[in-house]
């Protein structure tokens, strides 16, 4: 009627914002027993004693540990699993662990985190790398975040990424790596106010390495076709 078309329109009705997910990033730690893989995970997730450490030469995860919390505003899950070259009695299947952790993974892995030990790159670091090869493939290194452990072992004022350099067979794994890399100290950099030498601050720069990973893999996941 006139008398309608006189009337004050309506506001439209705004359907309610949702609020975005944070990304959930599946994210796999490897290395061998010892190498503070446990402590690493621990120090990510923010929770001490969350994923259990052993400090005797037999790894303390036994099978697989899932853990997910969100981190700086990500949903990070973390795997970690058994540590290679474990020689006691009972030491862990790798084989069926590494299995369940690709189950539970699906529909696939984001990212591997090798965790090895800021310290001298011997015979027995590169044998864990081609073990861990077998398992996988060398497409997981297009994936793959080396991160050193006891950072403290550093020389004063030297970054990661020039220490490792000086060895030919760490330099060509982080090349294969894409050249990305990160140190921890789990022990002695918690409350540390330096810059460089904090684990608050590396947490942040390897998760940002680890979006850029997931772009520069075009948004896709490690999966077991890949194998």
């Amino acid at each position: 009627t006139p008398l309608d078309l006189l009337s004050p329109a309506k506001p439209p009705t705004t359907a309610p914002q949702l609020s975005r997910a944070p990304p959930h990033r599946r994210i796999v730690l490897l290395g061998k027993t010892g190498s503070g893989k446990s402590s690493l995970a621990n120090t990510i997730i923010g929770v001490k004693d969350l994923f259990k450490v052993c400090h005797a030469s037999t790894s303390g995860t036994a099978v697989c540990q899932f853990e997910t919390r969100v981190v700086n505003g990500r949903r990070v899950q973390l795997i970690d699993t058994p540590g290679l070259y474990d020689t006691a009695p009972g030491a862990p299947d790798f084989n069926k662990e590494i299995l369940n952790c690709m189950i539970e993974c699906a529909p696939g892995v984001h990212a591997f985190l090798l965790v090895l030990k800021a310290e001298r790159y011997t015979r027995q670091e590169q044998a864990m790398i081609d073990v861990i090869l077998k398992y996988f493939s060398e497409e997981a290194l297009k994936y793959t975040t080396v991160v050193f452990t006891h950072g403290d072992q550093l020389p004063e004022g030297e970054k990661i990424e020039k220490w490792a350099k000086q060895n030919e067979a760490l330099k060509t794994l982080l090349e294969k790596c894409g050249d990305r890399c990160h140190v921890f100290d789990n022990k002695h950099w918690d409350e540390s106010q330096h810059p460089y030498r904090n684990n608050q601050y590396q947490v942040s720069e390897l998760l940002d390495t680890i979006e850029q990973t997931v772009e520069e893999n075009g948004g896709r996941c490690y999966t077991n076709d890949m194998h």
